[in-house]
């Protein structure tokens, strides 16, 4: 089938399977879907061919990037000087080493598609592994040498067409995202030793800005603080980063194919009416429900976003009083972070995961409640250690972890024995979750 599509010889219309493929019905880049699947067909090369999202991605983000102007440097620049004071009375956690950037939407992509194509990773190589084990097992025993080829041919096509969708995905967030931090997760942290970096993207503080009657000098200054405030983070907790990524790759790999809905779709497929197909990929249907470890992992990310956002806003809040509509901004932001814009809804329908915070406002009541009861010292310090953060419980009910940081007196040392405590796992006999999910044994 797939060689009659690509000599032309199929009663399938490419810009249908385009449209299956969640891709624009655009002549363009239907005539690049075909030529690239054409090249599919010839890939040598195993996994996923990561350098067709990188180019879909630059090629969306050139189309509508747009240098800035000197008066935009200048104002974001100075802007970031002054939310590096503000930061310095809202949280002890320490400066950035590197000068933040201004970004155009091509350069964001050029710079974030390592962190996405590793994100998006395990999922297209479980996604191949399920439907080439899906085909093995439905074959007879006499065709497993001629599978040898299929499943590879299978998987270098599947393998394009997943890497076209993240490159349509990514060039489209390019237009929507203000900052480097504004998805949730250190899109310009490398992992290779290069020191976490600030940006803005200020061809998208305008948009951002439109209809909130907010002053521009105000919203650059809020998203500066953010921005700088979450970049802090991710180099103060080095271990966050790993975390983030370790569960995607558990929630990922436990991917599997829906058999008996693969087969009733390819039983009753139409060549000429692919919109069953398409409604299958874009629902999931064709993913069975999440298994016990995938839950474990979703709700582990779940709480550490919410946890990070919800720091963000408090000390983002914090920073920000001098801003008359700092309020308003920032209830802006959590709607924003809360319903996702287009291309990110692309992104989770794709990878199979939302890397949006559900818990935002629990998360960050509780930081507020811990910073009005021990300070933004020792707040801070719960960042030095993953098992000193607050859990998933303590999101929905923080009573118990702050009556334990306040125990004693409440002095400097009182609190830091809390700490201690709660690092030690001393102040009670709960089983206490490891970084990969596992429990402790209760402690004698």
């Amino acid at each position: 089938m797939l060689r009659e599509l690509l000599s032309g010889n199929s009663d399938i219309d490419p810009a249908q399977l385009a449209s299956a493929a969640g891709l624009p019905d655009d002549p363009a880049m239907v005539a690049q879907l075909m030529s690239q699947l054409q090249a599919a067909m010839q890939y040598s090369g195993d996994g996923v061919n990561w350098d067709i999202a990188r180019q879909q991605a630059a090629a969306i983000a050139a189309g509508s990037s747009q240098p800035f102007s000197p008066a935009d440097r200048h104002a974001i620049e100075a802007a970031f000087s002054i939310a590096a004071l503000w930061l310095g009375e809202a949280t002890f956690i320490s400066e950035l080493t590197v000068t933040p950037r201004l970004m155009t939407r091509g350069e964001w992509v050029t710079a974030t598609m390592p962190v996405w194509t590793q994100l998006a990773e395990p999922v297209a190589l479980s996604i191949a592994n399920a439907l080439t084990e899906v085909l093995r097992q439905q074959a007879p025993e006499e065709m497993s040498e001629m599978l040898d080829n299929a499943s590879k041919l299978m998987r270098n096509i599947g393998g394009t067409l997943f890497a076209m969708q993240l490159g349509q995905v990514v060039g489209q967030l390019s237009s929507e995202v203000v900052s480097g931090g504004d998805i949730g997760i250190p899109l310009l942290d490398a992992a290779n030793g290069a020191e976490l970096q600030a940006a803005i993207l200020p061809q998208n503080v305008g948009p951002f800005g439109q209809g909130l009657d907010i002053e521009a000098d105000q919203l650059q200054l809020y998203i500066a603080v953010r921005e700088l405030a979450h970049a802090r983070l991710f180099r103060h907790a080095k271990w966050l980063r790993l975390q983030l990524m370790t569960s995607i790759s558990e929630f990922a790999h436990g991917i599997r194919i829906d058999t008996g809905r693969l087969e009733e779709l390819a039983a009753d497929f139409d060549p000429s009416n692919p919109e069953e197909l398409r409604q299958a990929m874009v629902s999931g249907a064709l993913i069975p429900p999440k298994s016990d470890t995938q839950l474990a992992a979703l709700d582990r990310l779940e709480t550490m976003l919410a946890l990070i956002e919800g720091w963000v806003d408090v000390v983002t809040e914090h920073a920000t009083t001098r801003l008359p509509k700092s309020r308003a901004i920032a209830e802006t932001v959590r709607r924003r972070r809360a319903a996702g814009g287009p291309a990110e809804s692309a992104f989770s329908t794709l990878v199979g995961l939302e890397l949006r915070p559900r818990r935002l406002r629990e998360a960050a009541a509780l930081w507020q409640r811990i910073t009005d009861a021990v300070g933004a010292e020792s707040r801070d310090a719960l960042w030095s250690h993953p098992d000193l953060l607050p859990t998933s419980e303590d999101v929905d009910d923080g009573t118990a972890l702050i009556a334990r940081l306040t125990a004693g007196t409440g002095s400097g040392d009182d609190v830091d024995q809390a700490i201690e405590d709660l690092l030690n796992d001393v102040s009670d006999d709960r089983p206490r979750e490891n970084r990969d999910g596992s429990a402790d044994e209760p402690r004698e």
